[in-house]
């Protein structure tokens, strides 16, 4: 029986520039960092502060076919991160320099803004209006 999401993976060119990205500019935490479990492969994942799982795999991929596929993962299914503040974390990440599809917007749901990680992958931050859980929101109403 499957009991939980653990891992989901993000095809990066190069671990060590998307690291720096992900927590220098988004705030997360390397969690793990591994290279000798699988041969010739750095398992390297991280997590927004404050929690546990699921864990983001930064993968190097390891075909052509995956080089390609970097930061063109989502282009019709989109993550979402929460956040308590959706405009206060536009504001201190646009500061960072991260790249947003516009500014954050008031939705019957809560507040949302989109933005884009350095390969291009797109993502959602939303400020939930009620403790209703975002997987049973219409979201992406910008899109």
């Amino acid at each position: 029986m499957i009991t939980k999401l653990t891992h989901v993976t993000v095809l990066v060119r190069d671990q060590e520039e998307a690291l720096r990205w992900y927590t220098e500019k988004l705030g997360f935490v390397k969690k793990e960092d591994d290279s000798s479990t699988i041969q010739g492969y750095r398992w390297l994942t991280i997590v927004p502060p404050h929690q546990a799982e699921p864990e983001i795999v930064l993968g190097k991929p390891r075909t052509d076919v995956g080089l390609e596929a970097v930061g063109r993962q989502q282009p019709e299914a989109y993550w979402v991160l929460g956040s308590d503040d959706c405009k206060g974390t536009y504001e201190k990440l646009r500061a960072k320099g991260v790249e947003f599809l516009g500014e954050p917007k008031e939705q019957p749901y809560g507040v949302e803004v989109g933005f884009k990680d350095l390969y291009g992958n797109i993502y959602y931050i939303i400020e939930s209006r009620d403790a209703q859980p975002l997987e049973k929101k219409a979201v992406m109403a910008e899109a």
